[in-house]
């Protein structure tokens, strides 16, 4: 496909969304978000690709809807409503429930809607000069789906500091490793594609079935009870059973080679 306001690239077994408005500082307007159902569905039906990175070109990760389109224009808002009230969020991996691994590697700022992507991502990557804000209560917006989501990262007074002191402070991207919202820290920043690329690609040597029934039973605990959560977990494990990577594992351990997993 042709994006307009993406950059969708494969390098390997990696495949990259990259958010590509840096004029805009990759604020999210309506082409922005119809073009990200269809690269998160492009990437989660190619198998070729195993991990996807999410990233942004320019300065700036992710600053969230363009408020200039929601106030100009009024479409805009309007679509944004609509698109809440029926419960439809495509632009997000989580909704779409794409069960690859994703890593959101982010720079310079992540503000807004920006969040939803570190919410949704199974691991995040930080450069160090990258921030975090959440300006919507100042601008009139309440701020909800993006940092209950950030809940299950980190502890919540951090999340509600930021949702309420709304535009009016950042986090480092030092402190958001502390909280636990990145997994690391990348320094200096221009390598954070680079190693995001790395961790993919050791990622990508695992079993793409394992990954994707590990992936699933995780985020659905967080939708159950302890004993849920474990029962569907167990059904995921047995649900993998007599899967060729199972055979394939072990032998490529005991003959001392990479795995030639399968390809669903």
């Amino acid at each position: 496909m042709t994006y307009q306001t993406l950059r969708v690239e494969r390098r390997g077994g990696v495949g990259w969304i990259l958010f590509n408005r840096p004029d805009r500082r990759n604020a999210m307007n309506n082409a922005m978000r119809d073009e990200l159902r269809d690269a998160w569905t492009e990437l989660g039906e190619d198998p070729a690709v195993r991990v996807i990175v999410n990233g942004g070109l320019g300065r700036d990760f992710q600053t969230g809807a363009d408020v200039k389109e929601l106030a100009s224009d009024g479409i805009g808002m309007e679509r944004y409503r609509e698109s809440v009230q029926k419960w439809d969020l495509g632009f997000t991996s989580w909704f779409l429930g794409i069960d690859k691994p994703v890593i959101a590697a982010v720079n310079g700022i992540c503000a807004g809607g920006g969040l939803h992507f570190v919410a949704d991502a199974d691991i995040v990557l930080a450069a160090s000069d990258a921030s975090f804000t959440d300006p919507h209560v100042s601008v009139g917006q309440a701020s909800t789906i993006e940092m209950i989501g950030l809940m299950r990262k980190m502890p919540a007074e951090a999340v509600l500091r930021m949702a309420l002191v709304g535009r009016y402070e950042r986090m480092s991207a030092a402190r958001a490793y502390e909280l636990g919202m990145v997994s690391e820290v990348v320094d200096p920043p221009e390598r954070l594609h680079d190693a995001a690329q790395e961790l993919a690609e050791k990622i990508a040597r695992n079993s793409p079935a394992a990954m994707r029934a590990t992936k699933r039973a995780l985020w659905g605990a967080l939708e159950h009870g302890l004993t849920d959560a474990c029962k569907a977990g167990a059904a995921e494990l047995v649900g993998l059973w007599g899967h060729p990577d199972q055979a394939e594992g072990p032998a490529a351990f005991a003959e001392k080679r990479e795995p030639r997993w399968k390809v669903d």
